[in-house]
């Protein structure tokens, strides 16, 4: 019988791609996986079996069914749970006392998110910071793993339990035609919020013959009446949230992919994350990418040809960068294949799929042979 271990996410939609995609289709492989979710039917998909739970919308309301949670995990009775939210520590503490193997994957660096909440006023945003790293802390130091997305936030923990890994978000590469149709059009895929600048790429389209092609959840909704407001808003085309296996045929309508990201605390300020998938998702469409100069995406972006690193707050640069492309298919379309040619040799979940085995080989076959 193949060792039963178990996800848990009570913030994550049930087929997040990380998640359910990545991690969970690739440990079924091995092992009988189940993923505890919020509102999905109980049923096997992909070799994984699904287990829905009625979760509450609301931060404050999700904290009180924790209980449930606990319960519906113990009824699967797995050997190991990998748990995918910060407000799970509780129950991943709860699972340790039950002598469990319990692995915290943190998918941010939650302390210094929490600095930038906008439903946080500051002074009571740096006590919750400081109070959760404390709990963060306490906790991580009696799980048996804790996996991250990208150096910064791996450096850190590692300092808490020395048992952390880096599983990065690469994509899954999956064979698909070259659609590229090289239109007189840039876009964005993701969530839609201020962080990635939406407000400066819109007002860089002043003067330029170019459509604003945007599919994501905003978030929040009144954002993008904020958008909507801008001169340029004719500019734009908002297709909202689209199934992730249209995500590349949307993507290959564009000339340019867009990933401007602010300079944040939870991505190192100019350090930035490997735990944003859209450049890669860009790349493996073959299409040149327009992103923030963080230090670490400068080192992949520019270090394989495959686009243009500049500053999210200078409009003129976006404007800048966005013409050349539009003027200069030929290039876009090299930088595009530079772009697909380094995600199939260095940048694809295949090589976090072997450390995601290793993992579970070290901390779950090993406790329990």
């Amino acid at each position: 019988m193949p060792i039963r271990v178990c996800h848990i996410t009570s913030v994550h939609p049930p087929y997040d791609v990380r998640i359910f995609h990545k991690e969970c289709c690739s440990l079924a492989k091995k092992y009988e996986v189940w993923l505890i979710a919020p509102n999905v039917e109980d049923t096997v998909k992909n070799g994984v079996n699904m287990a829905g739970l009625k979760i509450p919308k609301g931060r404050i309301k999700r904290l009180f069914h924790q209980r449930e949670i606990l319960k519906k995990a113990l009824s699967i009775d797995a050997v190991s749970y990998h748990l995918h939210d910060p407000e799970l520590l509780p129950v991943g503490l709860r699972l340790k006392r039950k002598g469990k193997i319990v692995i915290f994957d943190s998918h941010e660096d939650v302390p210094q998110q929490l600095l930038t909440k906008e439903w946080l006023p500051r002074p009571i945003a740096k006590i919750f910071s400081r109070l959760y790293a404390c709990y963060e802390a306490y906790a991580l130091k009696r799980f048996d793993a804790i996996i991250s997305v990208t150096p910064v936030i791996v450096d850190r923990l590692r300092k808490i339990n020395s048992k952390t890994f880096q599983v990065t978000n690469f994509p899954v590469i999956a064979t698909t035609q070259d659609n590229r149709k090289w239109e007189d059009s840039i876009c964005f895929t993701g969530g839609v919020s201020a962080k990635y600048m939406h407000e400066n790429i819109i007002n860089a389209l002043t003067g330029l013959n170019v459509k604003y092609r945007v599919a994501g959840l905003c978030d929040p909704i009144s954002y993008m009446d904020t958008l909507k407001a801008l001169p340029n808003w004719d500019k734009v085309s908002y297709d909202g949230v689209l199934p992730h296996s249209e995500c590349a045929s949307y993507i290959q309508a564009s000339t340019a992919g867009l990933a401007l990201l602010d300079y944040l605390p939870n991505v190192g300020y100019r350090k930035g994350s490997l735990g944003v998938l859209k450049i890669f998702e860009y790349m493996q469409a073959g299409i040149p990418v327009i992103a923030t100069d963080f230090d670490i995406w400068k080192e992949i972006i520019e270090g394989n040809d495959c686009g243009v690193c500049i500053d999210p707050h200078d409009v003129n640069a976006i404007a800048k960068a966005i013409n050349f492309f539009m003027e200069n298919k030929e290039i876009a379309r090299q930088k595009g294949d530079n772009g697909r040619q380094a995600v199939e040799k260095y940048y694809s979940w295949s090589t976090q799929e072997k450390i995601l085995f290793d993992i579970y080989s070290s901390v779950v076959e090993k406790a329990i042979n």
